[in-house]
Protein backbone atom coordinates (compact mmCIF):
# COMPACT_ATOMS: atom_id res chain seq x y z
CA UNK A 1 0.00 0.00 0.00
CA UNK A 2 1.31 3.75 -0.84
CA UNK A 3 0.53 6.79 0.88
CA UNK A 4 -2.03 9.21 -0.38
CA UNK A 5 -2.75 12.31 1.02
CA UNK A 6 -6.25 14.18 0.34
CA UNK A 7 -7.49 17.65 0.31
CA UNK A 8 -11.14 18.08 1.20
CA UNK A 9 -13.11 21.24 1.01
CA UNK A 10 -16.13 20.32 3.20
CA UNK A 11 -19.13 22.93 4.75
CA UNK A 12 -17.96 24.30 8.19
CA UNK A 13 -20.50 22.42 9.75
CA UNK A 14 -21.01 20.00 12.82
CA UNK A 15 -20.79 16.50 12.36
CA UNK A 16 -18.99 16.74 9.27
CA UNK A 17 -15.47 14.95 10.01
CA UNK A 18 -17.21 12.48 11.67
CA UNK A 19 -18.93 11.62 8.81
CA UNK A 20 -15.75 11.74 6.52
CA UNK A 21 -13.50 9.58 8.97
CA UNK A 22 -16.36 7.21 9.69
CA UNK A 23 -16.63 6.00 5.54
CA UNK A 24 -12.99 6.08 5.69
CA UNK A 25 -12.86 3.17 8.17
CA UNK A 26 -15.98 1.39 7.62
CA UNK A 27 -13.75 0.62 4.13
CA UNK A 28 -11.18 -1.06 7.07
CA UNK A 29 -8.19 2.15 6.16
CA UNK A 30 -6.41 3.86 8.86
CA UNK A 31 -5.95 7.23 9.07
CA UNK A 32 -2.35 7.86 9.40
CA UNK A 33 -3.05 11.65 9.76
CA UNK A 34 -5.58 14.43 9.35
CA UNK A 35 -5.95 18.39 9.93
CA UNK A 36 -8.87 20.42 9.91
CA UNK A 37 -9.64 24.06 9.78
CA UNK A 38 -11.26 27.05 8.40
CA UNK A 39 -10.03 28.63 5.20
CA UNK A 40 -9.93 31.79 3.74
CA UNK A 41 -13.99 31.43 3.59
CA UNK A 42 -15.54 31.32 6.90
CA UNK A 43 -18.13 28.66 5.51
CA UNK A 44 -15.85 26.51 4.38
CA UNK A 45 -12.65 23.90 6.18
CA UNK A 46 -10.34 22.51 4.91
CA UNK A 47 -9.70 18.87 5.76
CA UNK A 48 -5.90 17.25 5.24
CA UNK A 49 -5.96 13.50 5.61
CA UNK A 50 -3.23 10.94 4.65
CA UNK A 51 -4.14 7.52 3.87
CA UNK A 52 -1.96 4.61 3.38
CA UNK A 53 -4.00 2.32 0.52
CA UNK A 54 -4.14 1.18 -2.92
CA UNK A 55 -5.23 3.25 -5.98
CA UNK A 56 -8.48 0.79 -7.20
CA UNK A 57 -9.70 1.48 -2.89
CA UNK A 58 -8.54 4.94 -2.97
CA UNK A 59 -10.31 5.63 -6.37
CA UNK A 60 -14.11 4.03 -4.39
CA UNK A 61 -13.16 6.21 -1.47
CA UNK A 62 -12.73 9.34 -3.28
CA UNK A 63 -16.73 8.23 -5.34
CA UNK A 64 -18.13 7.56 -1.85
CA UNK A 65 -17.10 10.87 -0.43
CA UNK A 66 -18.39 13.01 -3.05
CA UNK A 67 -21.36 11.92 -2.06
CA UNK A 68 -21.80 13.19 1.12
CA UNK A 69 -23.85 16.38 1.17
CA UNK A 70 -21.54 18.61 2.76
CA UNK A 71 -18.36 17.77 0.98
CA UNK A 72 -17.45 20.18 -1.82
CA UNK A 73 -14.55 18.98 -3.40
CA UNK A 74 -12.11 16.28 -3.28
CA UNK A 75 -8.35 16.57 -4.53
CA UNK A 76 -5.40 14.41 -4.14
CA UNK A 77 -2.16 16.20 -3.63
CA UNK A 78 0.61 15.51 -5.41
CA UNK A 79 3.95 15.30 -3.02
CA UNK A 80 6.33 16.44 -5.67
CA UNK A 81 3.68 19.61 -6.40
CA UNK A 82 2.83 20.60 -2.86
CA UNK A 83 4.56 22.20 0.41
CA UNK A 84 3.88 19.74 3.52
CA UNK A 85 4.24 20.57 6.96
CA UNK A 86 3.85 19.12 10.54
CA UNK A 87 4.36 20.31 13.88
CA UNK A 88 6.22 18.63 16.65
CA UNK A 89 6.96 19.54 20.35
CA UNK A 90 9.01 17.04 22.10
CA UNK A 91 10.42 17.33 26.14
CA UNK A 92 13.89 15.86 25.73
CA UNK A 93 16.26 14.95 28.80
CA UNK A 94 18.83 17.35 29.43
CA UNK A 95 21.03 17.58 32.09
CA UNK A 96 23.99 20.03 32.30
CA UNK A 97 26.82 17.39 30.28
CA UNK A 98 24.03 16.96 27.13
CA UNK A 99 22.67 20.38 27.32
CA UNK A 100 24.88 21.55 24.19
CA UNK A 101 24.82 18.53 22.39
CA UNK A 102 20.91 19.35 22.65
CA UNK A 103 20.93 22.87 21.79
CA UNK A 104 23.24 22.31 18.54
CA UNK A 105 20.59 19.52 17.24
CA UNK A 106 18.39 22.45 17.45
CA UNK A 107 20.10 24.73 15.35
CA UNK A 108 21.23 21.94 13.27
CA UNK A 109 17.23 21.17 12.31
CA UNK A 110 16.17 25.30 12.49
CA UNK A 111 14.45 24.19 15.41
CA UNK A 112 13.51 26.21 18.99
CA UNK A 113 12.85 25.87 22.66
CA UNK A 114 10.32 26.70 23.94
CA UNK A 115 10.50 25.69 27.04
CA UNK A 116 13.82 24.98 29.38
CA UNK A 117 13.84 23.24 32.82
CA UNK A 118 17.37 22.32 34.84
CA UNK A 119 16.62 18.49 33.33
CA UNK A 120 14.67 18.78 30.12
CA UNK A 121 14.11 21.07 27.21
CA UNK A 122 11.24 21.48 25.19
CA UNK A 123 11.28 21.96 21.81
CA UNK A 124 8.94 22.90 18.82
CA UNK A 125 9.90 21.91 15.29
CA UNK A 126 8.29 22.81 11.78
CA UNK A 127 8.97 20.57 8.41
CA UNK A 128 7.94 17.45 6.42
CA UNK A 129 7.89 13.98 8.13
CA UNK A 130 11.39 12.63 6.68
CA UNK A 131 13.01 16.09 8.97
CA UNK A 132 10.73 15.37 11.67
CA UNK A 133 11.91 11.54 11.69
CA UNK A 134 15.34 12.81 11.03
CA UNK A 135 15.49 15.15 14.26
CA UNK A 136 13.93 12.36 16.60
CA UNK A 137 16.39 9.95 15.40
CA UNK A 138 19.24 12.63 16.55
CA UNK A 139 17.06 13.04 20.13
CA UNK A 140 16.65 9.80 20.81
CA UNK A 141 19.83 8.81 22.32
CA UNK A 142 19.41 11.78 24.78
CA UNK A 143 16.53 10.43 26.20
CA UNK A 144 12.03 11.75 25.00
CA UNK A 145 10.22 12.24 27.62
CA UNK A 146 7.27 13.17 26.05
CA UNK A 147 5.89 13.86 22.45
CA UNK A 148 3.27 15.42 20.54
CA UNK A 149 3.11 16.11 16.78
CA UNK A 150 -0.13 17.44 14.59
CA UNK A 151 -1.41 16.34 11.71
CA UNK A 152 -0.25 17.25 7.98
CA UNK A 153 -1.13 20.44 6.45
CA UNK A 154 -0.38 20.75 2.78
CA UNK A 155 -0.77 23.29 -0.22
CA UNK A 156 -0.07 22.81 -3.78
CA UNK A 157 2.59 25.22 -4.96
CA UNK A 158 2.42 27.77 -7.67
CA UNK A 159 -0.79 30.54 -7.98
CA UNK A 160 -3.43 28.28 -8.36
CA UNK A 161 -5.91 27.34 -5.63
CA UNK A 162 -8.35 24.09 -5.04
CA UNK A 163 -10.78 26.56 -3.70
CA UNK A 164 -11.10 28.52 -7.44
CA UNK A 165 -14.94 28.16 -8.92
CA UNK A 166 -15.65 24.94 -6.51
CA UNK A 167 -17.41 26.98 -3.60
CA UNK A 168 -21.34 26.71 -3.43
CA UNK A 169 -23.20 29.85 -3.21
CA UNK A 170 -24.27 30.58 0.48
CA UNK A 171 -28.47 30.86 0.46
CA UNK A 172 -29.13 34.33 1.11
CA UNK A 173 -32.94 34.17 2.68
CA UNK A 174 -35.19 37.15 1.53
CA UNK A 175 -35.62 40.16 3.71
CA UNK A 176 -38.75 39.84 5.96
CA UNK A 177 -41.44 41.93 4.84
CA UNK A 178 -44.52 42.89 7.97
CA UNK A 179 -47.68 41.32 7.03
CA UNK A 180 -50.07 44.68 6.11
CA UNK A 181 -47.67 46.72 5.13
CA UNK A 182 -48.49 48.47 1.97
CA UNK A 183 -45.59 48.12 -1.12
CA UNK A 184 -44.87 51.68 -2.02
CA UNK A 185 -44.35 52.04 -6.36
CA UNK A 186 -42.14 54.70 -8.12
CA UNK A 187 -44.05 57.21 -9.17
CA UNK A 188 -44.29 58.21 -12.72
CA UNK A 189 -42.39 61.10 -14.57
CA UNK A 190 -44.64 64.33 -14.53
CA UNK A 191 -47.20 63.23 -12.01
CA UNK A 192 -47.36 65.17 -8.54
CA UNK A 193 -48.96 63.83 -4.96
CA UNK A 194 -48.49 60.68 -3.11
CA UNK A 195 -48.07 57.20 -5.26
CA UNK A 196 -51.48 54.55 -4.71
CA UNK A 197 -50.60 51.68 -2.63
CA UNK A 198 -50.30 48.13 -5.45
CA UNK A 199 -53.86 47.25 -6.97
CA UNK A 200 -55.30 50.70 -6.35
CA UNK A 201 -55.55 53.25 -9.25
CA UNK A 202 -55.56 57.01 -8.17
CA UNK A 203 -55.68 60.02 -10.21
CA UNK A 204 -52.65 61.89 -10.43
CA UNK A 205 -52.10 64.71 -7.63
CA UNK A 206 -54.65 63.07 -5.08
CA UNK A 207 -53.49 61.24 -1.67
CA UNK A 208 -55.18 57.57 -0.73
CA UNK A 209 -55.32 58.05 2.84
CA UNK A 210 -55.48 54.80 5.35
CA UNK A 211 -58.68 54.21 7.81
CA UNK A 212 -56.46 52.23 10.20
CA UNK A 213 -53.91 55.70 10.13
CA UNK A 214 -55.81 58.41 9.73
CA UNK A 215 -54.03 61.56 8.94
CA UNK A 216 -53.32 63.99 12.25
CA UNK A 217 -55.11 67.33 11.41
CA UNK A 218 -52.26 69.86 11.39
CA UNK A 219 -51.61 71.72 14.85
CA UNK A 220 -53.26 74.89 15.29
CA UNK A 221 -51.27 78.41 14.80
CA UNK A 222 -50.37 80.77 17.79
CA UNK A 223 -53.11 82.35 19.51
CA UNK A 224 -53.22 86.61 18.88
CA UNK A 225 -51.99 88.59 21.62
CA UNK A 226 -54.73 90.60 23.90
CA UNK A 227 -55.01 94.07 22.93
CA UNK A 228 -55.13 96.14 26.29
CA UNK A 229 -57.67 99.10 26.44
CA UNK A 230 -55.97 102.30 27.80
Amino acid sequence: MSKHTLSILVENKHGVLARVAALISRRGFNIDSLAVGPTEHPEVSRMTIAVSVDEQPLEQITKQLNKLVNVIKIVELDPTATVQRELLLVKVKADTLSRGQVLETVQLFRAKVVDVTPDAITIEATGNPEKLEAMLRVLEPFGVRELVQSGMVAIGRGSRSISDRTLRPVPVPPPHVASGSPTLQARPAGTTGTASAAGHGTAPGSAQSNPSHPVPAPPPGPRPAPVRQR
